[in-house]
């Protein structure tokens, strides 16, 4: 525990108090991240030189690193905005979302088909609350009342969070803890598969209770392997931001013709085979910009690699210390691969789709007969402008406290919890995304939190960063701001009544999770 000069219980409160800020301006004072996590920098800043004897050197180091490691997030989280607007100004997504009610009868499997599968399909690709507000008014067209679409579209697609993004999150988590990717995809896709199937059950629920869980169980446990199982395979490859995009495809495509068989068998008289082939037709052409940027992620990841990788933004920082003797030793900041990085890769992809639908021409569920990369580029300037604040606000601050060793303080009070701390983990994951509105942000706030708390217990440190970003993923359905994305497409919902029942679902599925990893902690204490 780094050494301080006041009282231990003082410095631990002063240590939280950046995240208690946060916390508070953003639940009780509905602040967004980009007003919040300025906030918290600043309070960050003030405990760290008034009582942990931060310097203006380590200020600085600390800000710097926060530069790159920030740009390495955004970078994929701007182009990721770059690709939805690229695809939904032409239409591609309201197609989706048109065409997919009609595979399915029944609410439970409407349900099940957009809030789980399809909206997990979205998260993989956009994420940033798109998926709820894209599948929440889809579910109110289908029949269900308007709090209950966006609880169910919220709780839905929470399993694809932590790779959804193009793997965000994920990657974010990567960068803060400096743990390799190889060794935290498979622990951290094995928990979202549990995830995924406490996600089913969530969605099947206030669609028609215990009823629906009768009727449906098989599916969503047949559709949980399916999607559970090619998002661990895809990530345990390397392809991290094809592995929520990929759980969802493999979703649909088993799902979307076990359904309409169903709903072949079930229709009175026969269906119209033209009709039926106009509908497919219309979902395989909604879905060429998701088959272009799986090619090229593919073909970046696996045969383009190393050249594309030659070009690095990187920094050398200095050792620094605090006045009462805590120090960061010398090394590089994170480096950024500037033609490599996933964020490189949608933008490639972006730039084939937008050429595509120029030369094809949009598709009639366009919003706007203006296809323009002004328009695209306009609408993503804007939509970028407060995450950008918010996710470096909150990398400074996070780096403000490991280089002050404010975490590593409150790292040490939760290995005090001892054999709780696994059943908790979850739990801190999911508050980090709740207060921040991002599993990202829960990624950088707590990852290192998690991880040194690990090695103080002995612990797995990657299932412990697994249950961090799994916890958030989930987490992150409930968070107030995600809430008010939900309800904004669905006129009349009550988002007092939406966050209360979400919150309910998804407590129960962070517990179930906080079970599993307090189990693997114990009976494999040096696993992984």
């Amino acid at each position: 525990m780094p050494a301080v000069t006041i009282p231990v219980p003082l410095a631990i409160l002063l240590a939280a108090s950046p995240i208690v800020v946060v916390m508070y301006l953003m639940i009780f004072r509905h602040w967004g991240g980009s007003k919040a996590g300025p906030a918290g920098w600043l309070t960050a800043t003030i405990v760290a030189v008034l009582f942990f004897g931060a310097t203006l050197p380590l200020l600085l180091v600390a800000w710097g690193k926060a530069v790159l490691l920030a740009l390495f997030v955004l970078y994929i989280i701007w182009m990721a905005l770059l690709l939805y607007f690229t695809v939904n100004d032409a239409g591609a997504i309201a197609a989706i979302g048109e065409q997919m009610p009609g595979l399915a009868q029944g609410r439970a499997a409407q349900a099940l088909l957009l809030a789980w599968i399809f909206g997990g399909f979205i998260q993989g690709a956009t994420g940033f609350g798109v998926p709820a507000a894209v599948v929440a008014p889809l579910l109110m067209g289908v029949g269900f009342a308007a709090s209950t679409a966006v609880v169910i579209a919220l709780l839905g697609h929470a399993w694809a969070v932590s790779f959804g993004s193009l793997g965000s999150a994920f990657i974010s988590l990567v960068a803060t803890t400096g743990v390799p990717g190889e060794v935290l995809a498979g622990p951290s896709a094995a928990l979202l598969a549990v995830a995924a199937l406490g996600c089913g059950v969530a969605v099947l629920w206030p669609a028609d209770g215990a009823a629906a869980l009768r009727r449906r169980g098989l599916f969503v446990l047949a559709l949980t392997a399916v999607m559970g199982g090619a998002q661990y395979l895809i990530a345990a490859a390397g392809l991290y931001p094809l592995a929520a995009l990929g759980g969802g495809l493999a979703g649909l495509a088993v799902a979307i013709p076990w359904l309409s068989r169903e709903s072949n068998r079930g229709a009175a008289g026969s269906p119209d085979p033209a009709a039926r082939r106009e509908q497919v037709r219309t979902l395989l052409v909604a879905f060429i910009p998701y088959a272009i940027l799986i090619f090229v992620v593919i073909s970046g990841q696996l045969l383009f690699k190393d050249a594309l990788d030659t070009v690095q933004i990187k920094y050398a920082f200095p050792e620094v210390c605090t006045t009462h003797g805590f120090c960061t030793p010398a090394g590089d900041g994170r480096s950024i691969s500037l033609f490599g990085h996933g964020g490189a890769l949608l933008f490639y992809a972006t730039v084939l789709i937008f050429l595509y639908y120029r030369w094809r021409g949009t598709l009639p569920t366009a919003p706007t007969p203006n296809y323009s990369a002004r328009s695209i580029v306009r609408k993503t300037v804007k939509g970028s402008i407060k995450p950008t604040i918010g996710v470096y606000a909150l990398v400074a601050m996070a780096l403000t406290m490991e280089h002050a060793g404010m975490t590593q303080l409150l790292a040490g009070v939760l290995s005090g919890t001892g054999i709780l701390f696994p059943l908790l983990s979850p739990v801190l994951g999911a508050l980090g995304a709740f207060m921040t509105g991002s599993n990202t942000n829960s990624n950088v706030v707590f990852g290192q939190l998690q991880m040194q708390t690990a090695v103080a217990l002995g612990l797995s440190v990657p299932l412990i960063l697994a249950a961090q970003t799994a916890g958030g993923a989930i987490g992150s359905a409930f968070a107030p701001a995600k809430v008010i994305v939900g309800a904004s497409t669905v006129p009349g919902a009550d988002e007092g009544d939406v966050l209360r029942r979400v919150t309910i679902g998804g407590m129960a599925i962070i517990l179930t999770l906080g079970v599993v990893v307090w189990i693997a902690a114990w009976l494999w204490p040096a696993a992984g």
